[in-house]
């Protein structure tokens, strides 16, 4: 009996071991990598005035672009398009994405989109970045409501609380009028999810770069 017993205690210590083990290295990988970030956009299905009948708003296009702010560079640039299940793209959705409802046909699920971002773009790890609280409720919104799993982790930061505060400015600016205050050029198309990451990740350098980004 004590031999058995000490064989357990052993390899419960190893267990706890291995445990500690994997959380120091998960620790260590999050070191390695803190200074970089996730900087999200999406695009989802709207109307001009209140949803169809039956319909929902969904997310259609996914832009992330990864920060360095570090080298304060931006590193890369991606879009993921997703396949709306409740509801469809509408004339005045294409007129203010450019997306088309045979664009959005040929997205992945939602779900899987979740995963690649978990997967492929270290959501989980990495703290991200939206213009605004919009991007973060509507996946939550979206994950609850058809079960998928929540690919972010909980390091969020409202860059446009954070622009706001870093320039003294009495209303919370869109991003098209923030990019005019710091000075800096709109690249692509606004309201194109990959395209507003990429422009929103320029603004979150230039207050990284005047000492104004939030710390964590």
């Amino acid at each position: 009996m004590d031999m058995d017993m000490g064989r357990q205690d052993g390899q419960g210590g190893q267990g706890r071991q291995g445990e500690q083990g994997e959380q120091d290295g998960q620790g260590e990988q999050r070191r390695h990598i803190d200074h970089l970030l996730n900087v999200v956009d999406v695009e989802a299905t709207c109307w001009d005035g209140q949803p169809p009948p039956g319909q929902v708003s969904e997310i259609i296009e996914i832009g992330l672009t990864v920060v360095d702010l570090r080298a304060g560079r931006r590193l890369a640039k991606h879009r993921l398009l997703v396949r709306p299940a409740r509801s469809k793209v509408s004339p005045f959705c294409t007129e203010l994405t450019g997306l088309t409802q045979a664009e959005a046909d040929a997205g992945m699920p939602f779900a899987e989109a979740c995963r690649v971002l978990a997967a492929e773009h270290r959501t989980g790890l990495l703290p991200w970045a939206s213009w605004g609280d919009y991007d973060r409720n509507q996946f939550t919104r979206q994950c609850r409501a058809t079960g998928a799993e929540y690919p972010f982790g909980q390091r969020h930061t409202n860059a446009k609380v954070a622009f706001t505060a870093a320039y003294g400015l009495r209303r919370r600016p869109g991003m098209a009028q923030a990019l005019e205050v710091a000075g800096l050029p709109l690249e692509g198309r606004h309201h194109r999810g990959d395209d507003d990451a990429w422009n929103i990740a320029a603004l979150v350098l230039d207050l990284a770069g005047r000492g104004d980004w939030p710390a964590g």
